[in-house]
């Protein structure tokens, strides 16, 4: 294993860790909250350094972190030394900035990393032509010798000018043969016969939807400059994309449509960050943004000990006009929700050990 491999995995969850619960500070430190504690990571303290009233902590187990607040709760032991600035006696919109700030930043901070990719890197746009990117082992196109940088010329005497086109073949064929010539990347042409497979079609999330003929190509990809405006733009819209896909799978995860065995948890998260550093930063970057998105779409769900859990708290007791909700109903749901919390740690964490048994 490559350093790069192995410092991947603990730099993406060290950053969007770290970027959560920056959100919460900054905010808090705005709002004139006395912040005793900002750590990154749990267990044993690995380094600290105190500056002004805060301790700064890197700890050894580097799976989450937290933001300790003067008068967060009852004890004495983090009681503000003014009164003035403790979390507890702040009003509901300062508290509840100060809680919804770390997923917010999740989601900014998502923004910048894939508006920045657009603005350095370019974009990666599908050509028009019928031109192929890669051969899905096993397809008809591997056995009928379609190569990788191939474009289709013509299907059964027709000539094929978009992969639209090509698309279009291949749905209609009713599994007969088709006639392909190919030109290579060389300028050589040449004849194949594919007969394209009926199988099962899937959506984005892999739900299987229905059934089509494929021949088991990918589309080709070209990649484009991109301006300041173009990358602000892709970044918006990747970010709302890859929200809008995560609680489109929790949704899914809710109803069944989608199986438990299919969540990851840290170790899936480590090996995959590991393989896209083998390839560079940029896929580095790419996954660490749909990790920071998805840090704060699972912050924001109305779970106590999470923050939407503490946001939804705070719309009871607006709704209670001001007054708080009673503490021993506070600590059940939040014992629920650690309970909750755990089961779905062990069970994310069986399915990466499963998956690493049965290879």
């Amino acid at each position: 294993m490559s350093i790069e491999s192995f410092i991947a995995p603990v730099a993406v969850l060290a950053l969007v860790i770290f970027v959560h619960e920056l959100g919460h500070f900054l905010v808090a430190k705005w709002c004139e909250v006395e912040v005793q504690v900002f750590s990154i990571g749990f267990g044993p303290t690995v380094v600290s350094r105190t500056w002004g009233e805060t301790e700064y902590r890197i700890a050894a187990i580097p799976l989450g972190g937290y933001v300790r607040m003067a008068g967060q709760d009852d004890s004495e032991d983090f009681a503000p030394k003014d009164p003035s600035r403790g979390f507890s006696v702040k009003n509901l919109k300062q508290r509840s900035a100060i809680v919804a700030a770390g997923p917010a930043v999740n989601f900014a901070f998502a923004f910048v990393v894939f508006a920045g990719m657009a603005l350095f890197y370019g974009q990666q746009v599908p050509v028009d032509e019928a031109r192929v990117r890669a051969v899905l082992e096993g397809a008809p196109a591997a056995g009928a010798g379609v190569a990788a940088g191939d474009t289709i010329v013509s299907v059964n005497g027709e000539p094929i000018a978009t992969w639209e086109a090509l698309h279009e073949s291949v749905k209609t064929s009713d599994g007969n043969e088709l006639q392909i010539v190919l030109r290579a990347s060389d300028g050589g042409e040449r004849t194949v016969a594919v007969t394209p497979e009926l199988r099962d079609q899937r959506d984005h999330l892999g739900e299987v939807i229905g059934k089509g003929y494929i021949i088991g190509i990918e589309r080709d990809t070209e990649r484009v400059s991109s301006g300041v405006f173009e990358s602000l733009q892709t970044g918006a819209l990747a970010t709302w994309g890859w929200t809008k896909l995560t609680f489109e799978t929790l949704g899914r995860l809710m109803q069944r449509r989608l199986s438990f065995s299919d969540l990851g948890g840290p170790i899936m998260i480590g090996q995959v960050a590991s393989s896209r550093a083998a390839d560079g930063l940029e896929p580095v970057l790419h996954f660490m943004a749909i990790i920071s998105i998805n840090l704060g779409v699972i912050n924001i769900l109305p779970i106590p000990v999470l923050d939407g859990g503490y946001l939804l708290f705070f719309l009871i007791e607006a709704l209670r006009g001001g007054r708080p909700i009673p503490v021993r109903y506070r600590e059940i749901a939040l014992h629920a929700g650690i309970v909750l919390i755990l089961t779905v740690m062990v069970l994310v964490t069986f399915n990466d050990i499963s998956r690493i048994v049965t290879g």
